[in-house]
């Protein structure tokens, strides 16, 4: 008879105990299988009346930059954007872009009216190479090593603190060559 309470009531605390733990992780952590991996092989043209593309080559002429995946329909894209016209002003890393499965128009519009911080943007409109850099939203950014590695994902809007914590201190040690 008391097994029949005991069964519940440990189903119910391993249940509670799950939930605990899963509420303490950070969904903005999500691993990426292509740390530390060559960036996939791709060759973007560009967003309309913004040449030029972007494709793998670019990403492994011995400099550290930043890839960022974004849309003209994404909301959290243009709260970030102010960040990286900011950053693209400082030249302290060459920031990328790769816009996701967006009309062409769309892009090139969204550009012309919040600005391009962007030195090369690849339009990628079917979604594939965002498929083979393991998105899974936009918008995320990536840092990318001198030799062409992603070294580090983030995923969500970049903010200036996220920039000043996490991504130009990782950018400063791959420039420093450590």
């Amino acid at each position: 008879m008391r097994l029949g309470y005991i069964i519940p009531f440990v189903l119910f605390l391993a249940l509670a105990v799950a939930l605990y733990v899963g509420l303490q992780l950070k969904p903005r952590d999500i691993p990426s299988a292509l740390i530390d991996k060559p960036v996939p092989t791709f060759d973007l043209g560009p967003v309309k009346n913004y040449s030029p593309g972007l494709k793998t080559a670019n990403l492994q002429e011995g400099e550290v930059s930043l890839v960022n995946i974004f849309a003209s329909w994404c909301g959290p894209c243009r709260v970030e954007h102010p960040v990286f016209m900011a950053l693209s002003k400082t030249g302290e890393v060459t920031l990328h872009g790769i816009n996701y499965k967006d009309d062409p128009d769309n892009a090139s519009n969204w550009l012309a009216r919040y600005g391009n911080p962007y030195e090369r943007t690849g339009a990628d409109r079917n979604g594939r190479v965002g498929i083979d850099w393991g998105v899974y939203g936009v918008p995320e950014t990536f840092v990318i090593d001198q030799s062409g590695r992603i070294r580090y994902k983030h995923v969500g809007v970049m903010t200036q603190d996220i920039l000043d914590k996490n991504i130009l201190p990782l950018v400063r040690q791959l420039k420093a060559g450590k």
